[in-house]
């Protein structure tokens, strides 16, 4: 039936001759498409042979043909005009790497229309715009990859479409930003402060000059949107999640969480319950002991909890130039296999119908229930702590272990709490008591807590 027909009835592209390879196009030859040319060109004979036919490279698309870059590339393959290569009949795969919404939007749709398979990295553009392209590309039957949008080389997205697509999961535990996880790391293991390490990041390019997107958790929080629909089989619109960034992770956090046991992460977190699920992004205490707490760097993690499987952990290099794109060029492969063989994809860009996606019920923060780290600067004198402990005790906050040393008479000194399981709204209602004290300065920082992330 595949080789006859396409994805809901689409008529099948008739099958390619066995001497005519398949022509790819690149649109948006940055750090990533450099990595992209150099294996299509460097592995191009393996490729060749896994594929019985070669991967071409034909078009490069960019708005800027003039900028230096490392890898060469002949100028009769060059051109600024996406549309033409859209249009061009002879053009079988379209890699996406121009990054943001629009004309990334457009360009992919009319790709898609005129019967091209899609790969991309976009994982702004999928979670924005996901449900549409993924229903395009469905409706048309062609190929969509978009491995390297979540993880950089880790292949998350071909494991849960594919590898564990029998079982059902529970929660979802991911590092998924190397830069934040990379400024975390150097915290904790140097002593330093935020904007010390991110100045540092920044300097060598491991931190982009604007770095907002990665650390105030928005970056995270767009593969999370991603991984959910896989995982869950839901559509989470991602001003559903709840995010938070880094910024405010102090090097004395650091040092009370090492203390405690604890190593401060930024987490995506999703769960599902029976009324509906947990999607959040926020910096997260895990015990030190836990695999996710040696992820180290630039790296990334994907841990999740199956009801078959139990537990697995996805780890390898989130970004840069080849992780990514090996994880780009996995795709091309894959829909040229298709293209080679079927006329048409293996499996829709999900792994199941588009249609089938729920819209997600989603728990409000303040209904999380989770446990805390609570750091306060309180006055140094007698009755502060009782005070401060009697407000949290009267919210219903049960305290599991206090931290306070050093004296500084007439200042103020730290003081840590350690809450067992409490609702989010009730801290908070809480906290803002605690923080209208006279005897407290500043902000009271806390960093949810979870004992065992899955």
């Amino acid at each position: 039936m595949r080789a006859e027909q396409g994805a809901r009835g689409a008529p099948a592209r008739p099958a390619r001759k066995a001497e005519r390879g398949v022509r790819v196009a690149l649109i948006g030859w940055g750090t990533i498409g450099s990595g992209v040319i150099q294996l299509l060109r460097g592995n191009g004979e393996a490729l060749a042979g896994r594929l019985g036919a070669s991967v071409e490279l034909a078009r490069v698309v960019d708005i800027d043909l003039e900028r230096r870059r490392e890898v060469r590339v002949p100028k009769s393959l060059l051109t600024n005009d996406a549309r033409a290569v859209l249009a061009d009949p002879e053009i079988d795969v379209v890699i996406e790497l121009m990054g943001g919404l629009e004309p990334a939007r457009t360009f992919v749709l009319e790709a898609i229309r005129s019967g091209k398979s899609v790969v991309t990295a976009n994982k702004a553009l999928l979670a924005h715009h996901g449900r549409e392209i993924f229903a395009a590309a469905e409706a048309a039957g062609v190929g969509f990859g978009f491995e390297a949008s979540v993880g950089g080389g880790i292949p998350i997205i071909r494991t849960l479409r594919e590898a564990l697509g029998g079982d059902r999961h529970r929660a979802i535990f991911g590092i998924v930003n190397g830069t934040s996880n990379y400024i975390l790391s150097a915290m904790a293991a140097e002593g330093r402060g935020f904007d010390d390490v991110l100045a540092d990041a920044q300097r060598t390019g491991l931190a982009e000059a604007n770095p907002t997107y990665d650390v105030d958790g928005i970056d995270a929080a767009h593969k999370l949107a991603l991984l959910v629909q896989l995982a869950f089989g839901v559509h989470l619109p991602l001003d559903a999640i709840h995010t938070e960034g880094i910024r405010h992770v102090d090097a004395e956090d650091m040092a009370y969480a090492r203390e405690l046991g604890y190593a401060i992460k930024l987490l995506a977190i999703a769960k599902r319950h029976d009324e509906g699920i947990e999607a959040r992004v926020h910096p997260t205490m895990i015990p030190l002991e836990d695999p996710l707490a040696s992820v180290q760097g630039a790296f990334n993690a994907v841990c999740l909890l199956s009801e078959a499987l139990g537990r697995s952990m996805y780890y390898g290099q989130g970004a840069g130039m080849m992780p990514t794109a090996t994880a780009v060029v996995g795709d091309v492969l894959d829909c040229a296999r298709d293209l080679r063989g079927r006329g048409g994809p293996r499996l829709p860009p999900l792994g199941f119908p588009v249609a089938s996606l729920a819209r997600a019920r989603v728990r409000p923060i303040g209904d999380v229930v989770s446990e805390y780290y609570l750091r306060i600067q309180a006055a140094d004198r007698p009755g502060v702590l009782g005070r401060i402990s009697g407000l949290l005790g009267g919210a219903g906050i049960s305290i599991a272990s206090v931290v306070q040393r050093g004296r500084k008479s007439g200042g103020t000194v730290p003081v840590v709490f350690r809450t067992h399981e409490t609702r989010e709204r009730d801290l908070r209602r809480a906290l803002a008591r605690v923080e209208a004290l006279p005897t407290v300065q500043g902000k009271p920082v806390a960093i949810r807590i979870e004992e065992s992330p899955i």
